[in-house]
C-alpha cells in the first residue's frame, strides 16, 4: 500500500491541532486542502480517522493507533533530517581514513590534529594496513580515503600525489664498511641485506629495480615493521633497505649513515586515493582539501634534509 508521505503530515497537523482550520493554517494551506487530505488517507487505508464534531475534530480508536506511529516516524525523519544537515556543515558524522602506521605518523599527523581541531564533532577512524590492503577497503567501501604508494592498479581511482619517497640503503654508523665507498648493485647485494617482508611494494620495487639490472636481493632478515629495519642496521646486523624520507631523526641523530652508490633507485609517490564513482561524504571533502592545499607543514623532501 502507498500513501504519499505528505499526507501523513496533514494527519499529523490536524490530529495535534482538533481542528481542521487550525491545521490549514499551520501547513499555510487551505482547509479544503486539509479536509481532501484527510478523506485521500481514510480511503486509502479503508479506515475512519477522525471524529467530526462542531468543535472541530478528534481521533478515533484506528486513528489513535495510526497517530503513534506517524508521529515516531515523522519524528525519525526530522531527526535524519537534522543529522543530514549537521553532518553537511561537519558537526558530526565519521571520517575513517585507511594508511600505513608510518605514512600517519610521518605525514598525516599534523593533518589528523588541524582537521580535529577545526571539526571537532567529526570522529576520525584510522585502519592501518600497506598500499595493497588500504586501496582493498577503499574499493569496498570500508574506508572513504587511502593513502597507498604509486597504485599500479588505478582502475576506478582518483589519485592526487601527495609526496615521493626514495630507497636508499643505510648501516649502523660503526658497521664494518667503508662509508665513503661507492657501492654498486652488486656490492650492495653482496651485503647482508636487512629488508621489509615480500608483500610490502617498497620490497617488490626494490627488488624489481635491481632485477632489471640482473642483480637478485636475498636478505638474510626480512621484517614486517619499518622501525625494526633501522634498529637491527644501528646494531649492526646488516645493510638496510629504507626509504630515506622516514628516517630522517636517525640519520640526524647518528645512529645509521647513508652508504653512497652509483646508482639511483626511481622515486615513488604515495598518493591520496578516492573512488572515481563514488561522491565523497563532506567530512572527507574537507579532509582532502586541506592535504591538497597544504594546510599543515608537509614532511621534508630529500633535497631539504641533511644527508
Amino acid at each position: 500500500m502507498s500513501v504519499k508521505l505528505e499526507l501523513y503530515r496533514v494527519f499529523k497537523e490536524v490530529a495535534e491541532a482538533g481542528n481542521i482550520s487550525v491545521a490549514a493554517k499551520n501547513l499555510y494551506i487551505s482547509q479544503s486542502a486539509v479536509s481532501q487530505s484527510i478523506k485521500q488517507l481514510e480511503t486509502a487505508l479503508q479506515a475512519r480517522l477522525f471524529s467530526r464534531s462542531p468543535r472541530g475534530v478528534s481521533l478515533t480508536g484506528e486513528g489513535q493507533l495510526l497517530y503513534d506511529y506517524v508521529r515516531s516516524a515523522l519524528g525519525l525523519l526530522a531527526t535524519g533530517e537534522d543529522k543530514l544537515s549537521q553532518a553537511q556543515q561537519l558537526m558530526l558524522g565519521t571520517l575513517v581514513i585507511g594508511a600505513s602506521d608510518t605514512v600517519t605518523g610521518q605525514f598525516l599527523t599534523p593533518y589528523l590534529e588541524a582537521f580535529h581541531r577545526l571539526h571537532p564533532g567529526i570522529r576520525l577512524k584510522i585502519i592501518s594496513g600497506r598500499s595493497a590492503k588500504v586501496l582493498s577497503l577503499l574499493r569496498s567501501g570500508s574506508v572513504d580515503i587511502a593513502f597507498a604508494s604509486t597504485p599500479a592498479e588505478r582502475e576506478r581511482l582518483e589519485a592526487w600525489p601527495c609526496f615521493s619517497t626514495h630507497s636508499v640503503f643505510v648501516a649502523g654508523s660503526g658497521y664494518g664498511c667503508d662509508f665513503d665507498h661507492v657501492y654498486t648493485r652488486e656490492e650492495i647485494a653482496g651485503f647482508p641485506l636487512i629488508l621489509l617482508e615480500r608483500k610490502a611494494s617498497s620490497r617488490g620495487f626494490l627488488e624489481q629495480d635491481f632485477l632489471r639490472c640482473g642483480v637478485t636481493l636475498t636478505p638474510e632478515i626480512e621484517l614486517s615493521s619499518r622501525s625494526l629495519l633501522v634498529t637491527l642496521a644501528k646494531i649492526g646486523l646488516g645493510v638496510a633497505g629504507v626509504t630515506l624520507e622516514f628516517v630522517q631523526d636517525a640519520l640526524h641523530a647518528g645512529e645509521i649513515r647513508l652508504l653512497k652508490t652509483d646508482f639511483t633507485i626511481p622515486a615513488r609517490s604515495v598518493e591520496m586515493c578516492t573512488l572515481v564513482d563514488v561522491a565523497p561524504t563532506a567530512a572527507a571533502g574537507a579532509f582532502m582539501e586541506m592535504v591538497k592545499t597544504g594546510a599543515e607543514k608537509e614532511i621534508p623532501h630529500p633535497e631539504e634534509t641533511g644527508k
